[in-house]
């Protein structure tokens, strides 16, 4: 029961990784720090896109509008360590 534990904390840790990863550069492009034509960025964008956007989406059509402001990917980590620690302290019967 723990490998298969280990691997969905691990898995949850990667996707958390990659939301950071797209929140930090869709700042970054809004900023204009980075340059959302050059290759390598708008491949890196895309990809980061395509992972999360399946998970964000529905968040966002449920929130209601803040204008500017998106926090779909705070309520999204928020749920994602939620269900994180649930799930440990049912397998284990500890909380983290």
């Amino acid at each position: 029961m723990f490998p298969i534990l280990w691997l969905f904390n691990k898995l949850i840790e990667i996707y958390s990784f990659l939301l950071l990863a797209y929140v930090i550069l869709t700042v970054l492009i809004n900023f204009g720090i980075v340059n959302s034509r050059q290759p390598i960025v708008a491949t890196i964008g895309e990809f980061l896109y395509r992972i999360t956007e399946p998970l964000l989406g529905p968040i966002r059509r449920r929130m209601p509008d803040l204008g500017p402001i998106d926090i779909s990917p705070v309520v999204l980590l928020l749920g994602l360590q939620f269900i994180a620690v649930t799930v440990n302290y049912y397998a284990k019967g500890i909380a983290f």
